[in-house]
């Protein structure tokens, strides 16, 4: 049984080194295709690859750091990529839209004249007199949107309570009806920059609460660092934590390797590492389904027979592989180096409690994540299992407890 196994293993190992290997020649083919069709409808505009870039300090290692391996690297070599300067940009100008993007109304409003160039924000339950209220803004994960939460938990929240607060649920820079700029770089900055733009400020917030789902429980972190005497409390709900490495560089590229390490099964994470580690390949499947969402809806409510789709389904492609790429290597990856930093700061402040609720058959951000911020943080983390919950269900499946464990971390 033990050598069929290993026989089993070797197999299978040879063949995902085969599959990613070919993988590798095609992303560099297609950064010359690429190129030459950027040029084409882009002109000076365009907006260059990591093919051939040296790092820059404020990006994550991970962009640069996985070319390195295969047929990554010979895009460098061919010298086929243009000069990137250090505003992103190839003499100063990028188009708004690009050719490979969607161009619907839905997905391109916010570059019409009179937008406010603000994230979009739904906004729930205004109390009279609402200046006592307490605020609370909830960040959503990778590739989904506010509706994560204004779908599910914001009915559950019992009539009292909603009289007491302020809920404020947030598009992410770069999902669903948020802007998503190609010149935006999408690092832990850009976001708190927009979320105090359009949310913070506006609102005139003396304290509030945060509640965070995945990749926004980076932002949340990096958000309650910046406003340790204003935050009351932080809801982590199955958040990618990894402790820095000793090379703190390096640590975007373990997190790369954690999240979305080169696997042939299952499927779900092959997917996931061909977009994680392919700028070139992901901008096809991005150009396929993503520019062409609308088609795809229709298609998909033919087959069902709904009239409308489930708002999981319809964020999945509210994005541009441009905002998507970025939010991976650089909020998520690159944001991983900076989270002890700002947990170390909510740890000295003594005034905001860190409270973790994690699926325990989380597939997609292991348990370990959360157990690890608890056994360095024991003091300011306090930590929730949920038994046969995975990394959506355990808020989508059960909005209504969820709901009340909020309520519970609000007023205690």
């Amino acid at each position: 049984m033990d050598t069929q196994r290993k026989c089993g293993k070797t197999l299978l190992d040879s063949v995902t080194c085969v599959v990613f290997l070919f993988l590798d020649f095609l992303d560099a083919v297609l950064c010359l295709v690429f190129k030459l069709v950027d040029e084409f409808f882009e002109g000076e505009a365009r907006n260059p690859c990591y093919c051939g870039n040296d790092g820059e300090k404020t990006l994550s290692e991970s962009l640069y750091g996985r070319r390195k391996t295969g047929f990554l690297g010979f895009a460098r070599k061919w010298k086929i990529y243009g000069k990137k300067k250090d505003d992103g940009s190839i003499n100063g100008s990028l188009a708004v839209n690009r050719w490979s993007d969607c161009g619907c109304n839905s997905c391109v409003s916010w570059t019409k004249e009179g937008h406010t160039h603000k994230l979009h924000v739904v906004a729930k339950h205004f109390p009279q007199g609402d200046e006592a209220a307490e605020s609370v803004i909830f960040l959503h994960g990778f590739l989904s949107s506010s509706s994560f939460w204004t779908e599910t938990v914001f009915s559950h929240l019992s009539e009292s309570l909603k009289g007491h607060y302020r809920l404020f649920a947030v598009d992410l820079l770069g999902f669903g009806r948020s802007p998503k700029p190609n010149e935006c770089k999408y690092t832990l900055l850009d976001h708190v920059e927009m979320i105090d733009k359009s949310v913070i400020s506006p609102f005139q917030f003396n304290s509030f609460h945060l509640v965070a789902h995945s990749m926004g429980c980076i932002v949340a972190l990096t958000l309650a660092a910046k406003y340790p005497n204003f935050v009351k409390s932080v809801t982590l709900v199955a958040p990618p934590y990894f402790p820095s490495a000793e090379d703190v560089t390096r640590t975007s590229l373990m997190v790369l390797n954690k999240l979305a390490g080169k696997t042939l099964w299952p499927p779900l994470a092959f997917g996931k590492s061909v977009m994680s580690w392919y700028e070139h390949v992901g901008r096809c499947f991005c150009f396929l389904f993503c520019r062409n969402h609308r088609t795809w809806e229709m298609i998909l409510k033919l087959f069902t027979l709904r009239r409308e789709l489930n708002f999981m389904e319809m964020d999945l492609t509210r994005h541009t592989h441009h905002s998507a790429w970025h939010n991976m290597h650089n909020t998520i990856c690159g944001g991983a180096t900076l989270t002890d930093e700002h947990l170390e700061i909510l740890n000295k402040s003594k005034s905001v409690k860190v409270c973790i609720i994690h699926g325990d058959e989380d597939m997609e951000v292991p348990l370990e994540c959360s157990k690890n911020m608890k056994m360095k943080f024991p003091e300011l983390v306090e930590l929730n299992i949920v038994q046969n919950a995975d990394h959506k269900s355990v808020v989508l499946n059960r909005a209504k407890d969820f709901a009340k464990s909020l309520q519970h971390i609000w007023v205690s």
